[in-house]
């Protein structure tokens, strides 16, 4: 009988944490943001948006409005991750396209980069990690924003 209380309390706790991340997610869709993240009392959560490459790369175009990340939206109906030229995220992680905030970026459009050039940092649990160029070429697209959540195996640069 003493677990009863034990057990009132965690599932409050369960319920009180379903009912933040359900409003964590309906500002999510009321600001039109893609990520949110909040900490309090000790616990932290963050609630994020899957975002198609396809509306991915306009938005990135429209925030950014820099020749950086100037590239063509892939045509409908087009898998990007089939193209030749594309370099598949190793990870999952956050993507950031410098060494540290306000730094000039690695690559560009239009970047001329060799085999083993960096083309981004991948942070995956507090460790920056390095995303080599596996082939030499020109960066003609750039498919994820600075900072944005990355998956495994998801597009993050075309290499032509």
């Amino acid at each position: 009988m003493a677990r009863q209380p034990e057990d009132s309390a965690s599932s409050k706790s369960a319920t009180s944490d379903s009912e933040l991340i359900r409003e964590l997610a309906t500002l999510l869709d009321e600001t039109n943001l893609t990520e949110i993240e909040i900490e309090r009392s000790g616990m932290r959560v963050r609630v994020a948006r899957n975002v198609s490459i396809a509306a991915a790369v306009p938005a990135v175009a429209q925030v950014a409005a820099s020749a950086s990340v100037a590239a063509a939206a892939p045509a409908a109906g087009s898998d990007i991750s089939k193209h030749p030229g594309v370099v598949p995220s190793p990870m999952v992680g956050t993507a950031y396209w410098a060494s540290e905030p306000g730094a000039k970026p690695f690559i560009d459009v239009g970047s001329k980069v060799k085999v083993g050039d960096t083309l981004m940092i991948i942070e995956a649990m507090k460790t920056m990690n390095q995303i080599p160029s596996p082939k030499a070429g020109t960066v003609t697209q750039i498919l994820v924003e600075d900072g944005q959540p990355v998956e495994f195996g998801e597009p993050l640069v075309i290499i032509e």
